[in-house]
């Protein structure tokens, strides 16, 4: 028994220590050379592409490998010598030889002699345990060279026995996991864990922005302890959130096998690694395994100034609702980012006042350090008669895809400094607010710069006098979003009047529903119900919309239907189809106002049948499966037919985030008396005005006047000559997403993707006397140019794939009222014009000798136009109308 026991005590040490030899990594045999074939794949096409299609290279090659040094004191320490010779570079798909960029061309005129000479140099790599301790190679060879090295060298990294670990290796600090079966070893290595210098930046909402999918494994196959073949590869999926077929693909394959085993050099006797190599080659430095980044330098790009001429004529205010006028606008940008200063200031010192705004929105938008720093040269606040390019300057900087704080600063300053137009003093707050929320979404809210904004216009609004100081600095919070703005928001909401009120209840509006309290719920109840005070019917909506969005309770959409029945006419009509919007159309407060209504006491015919001509709608634009976008129409009515506020509103919206795309509020006041009407309750003494406010993907806009005051509104009238007035004009930059990546087989790839709109918003309300009709207009002319361009550049062969898509469209929103009879006549039409689209997929390679393969595909087709449907309601309403407006009825005033 004793016997026994101490046989199986030494069968079990045996095995413990076979395992433990077995898990300190790979171990290479004594005077052996190994010779293996290697080669390097790159491909780049779309993401669901099959790869026999796509663009790419192949550079394969022999390597030899051999053990120079064992640690005699450890036998996992060694220093492996690792040699590449006999380089090719070729297709990596078949081609015919007409196509094939490489066909007739030695690698030496490919590469270079002095870069293939430099890359057939050996390395020496210190394997400790499996891991590469040190890497040695020439500290003078090109970068790209190195990195390629690098990438052959991370691959000899790996444990024998499952697990997980961090590593360094070309990709940088990685997390990586093993796992071991028999003689095979799988290893996932997690890219968005690496921890690498990276370059570039993204857009600020999600939905414009670009999703990245990144894969690592590697396959190792061993015989006798060492490696026998390795098959790795790496996938790179980018997506363009919005449109996922607009995509691209990076796919980096390497593959090592061994071929043969022959007798090689002896094993150098002593005691230190660092030896070893000092004397093997004194030119010998330890480098990190981290890839190098590469600066690659464009020789035959055109100037900034060239550039500009090649473009120039498609730049033209009245070109600018065409796809080219936003291409044109993106490749400017993109050059405008390599220029200096100097080279900048050049181009917008030398152009003609119709071409300069849309200068100044490309230099804004590309958000350089040279290119604020010439755009604020430029620009001159203290002067009024550059109000135009001052105020383009400015929206710029508010749809800004990724901020500075320099930028933020540069505002806080002009904003104290003198300005002479107080258009442009209230927009520079309006677009600080915008920044500020920018800022602290990026996590930079306790930045110097932000946390001053922030202090100014919070202390100079608490010290404002004048009402239109107070609604400025109200705009400002409305697009910064503060949490701690909350409280002062509600303060103004229910203590002022008009404007002012208007503007902090719809400020509130735009917070998430997380950050309405208890006492924001109930401030909004007080200014509906009008518990403290009477306030006018815009205020009282706006505050029932926050309340029934905000995951109302029971009793408060219990109290908000009971008081329906109380209500002006046209308010009373305006709830109810608020109301029934939600059902229809399945928001989120629908499921509680289902339940309410089961109470006979808040649903009855009295209070569901009430006549007006006030209404709310909301359908879908479209639906598809990577987003889709939704309208929502409403029209607010004074009991004597004259327009309160029409509001228009389109937003984006995919399973995690929602972008508020446009905006159109049109809103009148005291207009009554021009048709001898009596006002509603509360809204007595105000004053005649009219005006519009936008909101333009997320950025509140200045607010534009339309006429304010009695004597105003005359004027207008009988000079009015039907033109629309434009709320926004210009181009504005909505994706802009830029990478480098750092390809595990030693190129480094870069990726872009641009998206530029040339947009004009323009609205107009006008009114007939004679006929007693009023009409409100808003025309939305867009057109949309996106660019994505996936490369991967390895110095002496540049493989991509380019994909653009472009569409034109016109939204218009009309709504027309005749006030001649009560219940007045209310027809709302939206309709979308036909729409040319266009998609193009273009893949290239090129040798920097100039040799170049290009293939290009794509669709053009035209999208019929279409007329949105409203509620029933609506479209009876638009027969009557037109069916009783005679041939004259169109000559206004």
């Amino acid at each position: 028994m004793i016997l026994l026991t101490v046989l199986f005590l030494c069968i079990i040490s045996t095995y413990s220590a076979s395992v433990k030899g077995h898990t300190t990594g790979p171990s290479l045999n004594n005077d052996k050379l190994y010779k293996f074939a290697y080669s390097a794949e790159v491909y780049v096409d779309q993401a669901k592409a099959s790869l026999q299609k796509s663009a790419g290279y192949r550079i394969s090659s022999a390597v030899d490998v051999n053990l120079l040094w064992r640690n005699p004191d450890n036998d996992g320490d060694q220093l492996v010598k690792v040699t590449i010779r006999d380089v090719e570079v070729e297709n990596v798909n078949e081609r015919p030889a007409d196509k094939n960029i490489f066909k007739g061309k030695s690698t030496e005129k490919i590469i270079g002699k002095e870069y293939l000479d430099a890359l057939q140099r050996p390395m020496v790599l210190e394997l400790v345990r499996g891991k590469v301790k040190n890497f040695y190679s020439y500290q003078n060879e090109p970068v790209f060279t190195q990195n390629i090295k690098r990438g052959l060298a991370s691959l000899f990294q790996l444990q024998l026995h499952s697990g997980a670990a961090q590593e360094v290796d070309i990709s940088g600090k990685c997390n990586t996991t093993y796992h071991v079966r028999q003689d095979q070893v799988t290893k996932i290595k997690a890219l968005d864990s690496c921890e690498i210098e990276k370059q570039g930046f993204t857009s600020h909402n999600q939905i414009l922005d670009v999703s990245t999918k990144a894969t690592s494994a590697t396959i190792y196959v061993l015989e006798d302890s060492f490696i026998k073949s390795i098959k790795a590869e790496e996938n790179i999926v980018l997506l363009l959130n919005y449109r996922r077929k607009t995509s691209s693909k990076i796919v980096s394959k390497q593959r090592l096998e061994l071929k043969s085993v022959q007798a090689g050099p002896g094993l150098i006797a002593e005691k230190q690694a660092a030896n070893v190599v000092k004397n093997l080659d004194s030119s010998y430095v330890a480098m990190s395994l981290v890839a190098e980044p590469v600066e690659s330098k464009c020789k035959k790009c055109p100037s900034l100034s060239e550039h500009w001429k090649s473009i120039r004529e498609h730049m033209n205010p009245e070109k600018l609702s065409k796809a080219e006028a936003a291409r044109s606008f993106l490749s400017f940008i993109q050059s405008i980012r390599k220029a200096t200063k100097e080279e900048i200031l050049q181009i917008i010192r030398s152009e003609n006042k119709e071409l300069l705004p849309q200068i100044v929105d490309a230099v804004t938008s590309a958000q350089t350090p040279a290119s604020l720093e010439a755009i604020l040269d430029f620009l001159d606040f203290k002067d009024a008669s550059t109000s135009v390019l001052q105020e383009r300057f400015l929206y710029a900087c508010g749809f800004a895809s990724h901020p500075s704080e320099m930028l933020l600063k540069s505002l806080t300053d002009k904003f104290k400094g003198d300005i002479a137009n107080e258009e442009i003093r209230e927009t520079v707050v309006i677009v600080m607010g915008v920044l500020i929320r920018k800022l602290c979404d990026r996590g930079g809210c306790k930045l110097p710069a932000v946390t001053e904004a922030k202090r100014l216009i919070l202390s100079r609004l608490e010290k404002a006098k004048k009402d239109d100081n107070v609604r400025m600095y109200l705009l400002a919070l409305k697009n910064a979003l503060l949490p701690e703005a909350i409280p002062v928001l509600l303060k103004y909401a229910e203590s002022e009047e008009g404007p002012i009120s208007t503007a902090a209840v719809t400020a509130l509006q735009r917070y998430d529903p997380s950050f309405l309290t208890k006492e924001v719920k109930e401030t909004m109840n007080r200014i509906y119900h009008q518990s403290r005070k009477i306030h006018e019917k815009t205020v009282r909506t706006a505050a029932a919309a926050v309340i029934l969005n905000s995951n109302p309770s029971h009793m408060e959409v219990k109290n908000i239907l009971l008081s329906i029945g109380e209500l002006p006419l046209e308010m009373t009509k305006y709830m109810l189809s608020m109301i029934q919007d939600i059902l229809q159309f399945e928001m989120p407060s629908s499921k509680i106002v289902r339940q309410v209504l089961k109470d006979m006491r808040a649903h009855n015919y009295e209070r569901f049948s009430k006549p007006g001509s006030s209404s709310a709608y909301s359908g879908y634009i479209t639906r598809g499966p990577d987003v889709s976008s939704t309208y929502g129409l409403d029209i607010l009515y004074s009991g004597s037919g004259i327009l309160r506020r029409s509001n228009m509103n389109i937003h984006i919206f995919d399973r995690n985030s929602e972008l508020h795309a446009i905006q159109v509020v049109i809103e009148a006041q005291g207009l009554e008396s021009i048709i001898a009407a009596t006002p509603d309750e509360g809204e007595e003494n105000l004053d005649s005005f009219a005006g519009m406010s936008a909101i333009l993907f997320d950025v509140q806009l200045r607010p534009v006047t339309f006429f304010e005051g009695y004597g105003d509104l005359m004027s207008k009238m009988f000079s009015a000559t039907g033109d629309l007035i434009s709320v926004v004009k210009g181009l504005i930059l909505l994706t802009d997403y830029s990478q480098e990546i750092q390809l595990q087989s030693g190129p480094r790839a870069s990726t872009e993707f641009l998206g530029g709109l040339a947009i004009d918003i323009s609205g107009g309300m006008e009114f007939s006397l004679w006929y007693r009709e009023s009409k409100t207009n808003i025309k939305n002319r867009v057109a949309m140019f996106t660019v994505g361009n996936t490369e991967v550049d390895s110095f002496f062969v540049k493989t991509g794939m380019e994909t653009t898509l472009e569409v034109e469209t016109t939204l218009d929103f009309i709504s027309t009222v005749q006030f001649s009879q009560y219940p007045f006549l209310v027809c709302m039409q939206m309709d979308r014009a036909e729409s040319p689209f266009r998609h193009y997929v273009t893949k290239y390679e090129s040798l920097r000798s100039g040799r170049r393969y290009t293939a290009r595909r794509g669709k053009a087709e035209l999208l019929a136009g279409n007329e949105y449907p409203l509620h029933q309601e609506n479209s009876d309403m638009c027969r009557k109308v037109f069916g009783a407006k005679s041939d004259s009825s169109s000559n206004w005033f």
